[in-house]
């Protein structure tokens, strides 16, 4: 099955130049926004998008957003260039996530707000920790275009979704019927695609972290107990909030600072 999926991955069109640029200029030790706005208006699409979410009910801005210059200055520069990046990546899959029951829209507000969760909980961490960790919540449930497609492809929809809506965990049903995890196929995705290895591992191992190097376990740690929180079906569910209670005590992180972002997010 993972052949199948990786001779998929090969047919995807490469990512557009802005994001290519974005990407570089994430990684710049000095960012300046006037760049980052002459970078991203070279594509209109990218541009509608950013105004699009600004002044969607999500952030409630009082008045109405027109121009990239001002989607930065309220957003924040990193806030910008995560959106960005998403939002390339989803119109180049273009796949409904109906096997997982849920719409795309929805799964987009979810992943917005569990950044902002994100954000809130890391704040005392370096820029580079954050950028990584940010980028990877971001990003990590990417693979579940693909392996929607799959599940309708191999005539898997209705064992799949029925397995899903009755409240089984997605990576044990996706192993069982697909053998391979959305965090596996989100990783060869940008494999694929040349992004930064350290995302890559963070991402790929965090269905299994022992497996993770040192040097990015604590990352992949905290995308693990994003993604409990977070998960598309329950998103921040009392369940759910006492799991990645349970894994953060686990992994001997501060629980006082997760309750307080988990708090914070709720109202």
């Amino acid at each position: 099955m993972l052949e199948n999926i990786l001779e998929k991955i090969e047919t995807l069109p490469p990512l557009p130049q802005t994001i290519l640029e974005i990407e570089t200029f994430r990684k710049q030790n000095n960012q300046e926004a006037d760049e980052l706005v002459k970078i991203v208006e070279k594509d209109p699409l990218c541009v509608a998008t950013l105004l699009k979410i600004s002044n969607s009910s999500f952030f409630g801005f009082n008045s109405k957003i027109e121009t990239v210059k001002r989607v930065i200055n309220l957003l924040g520069i990193n806030f910008t260039i995560y959106v960005a990046i998403k939002e390339a990546i989803d119109s180049v899959l273009k796949i409904d996530l109906y096997p997982y029951g849920i719409k795309c829209e929805d799964f987009t507000k979810i992943t917005h707000i569990s950044l902002r969760f994100l954000d809130l909980w890391i704040t005392k961490k370096d820029r580079e920790f954050k950028d990584e960790v940010l980028l990877a919540c971001l990003l990590h449930e990417t693979g579940k275009f693909l392996l929607s497609e799959t599940v309708v492809n191999r005539g898997l929809l209705d064992e799949f979704k029925q397995r899903i809506d009755s409240g089984e965990e997605v990576s044990k049903v996706e192993k069982e019927l697909l053998e391979v995890t959305t965090h596996k196929v989100t990783a060869e995705i940008f494999r694929y695609w040349n992004f930064n290895n350290n995302l890559i591992e963070i991402i790929e191992f965090v269905d299994d972290i022992n497996s993770c190097s040192e040097k990015n376990r604590e990352k992949c740690q905290i995308l693990d107990i994003v993604r409990t929180l977070f998960d598309m079906k329950n998103f921040l569910s009392e369940e759910n909030k006492q799991k990645a209670l349970q894994k953060a005590k686990k992994y001997n992180f501060d629980i006082e600072y997760l309750n307080y972002a988990i708090q914070s997010i709720k109202n």
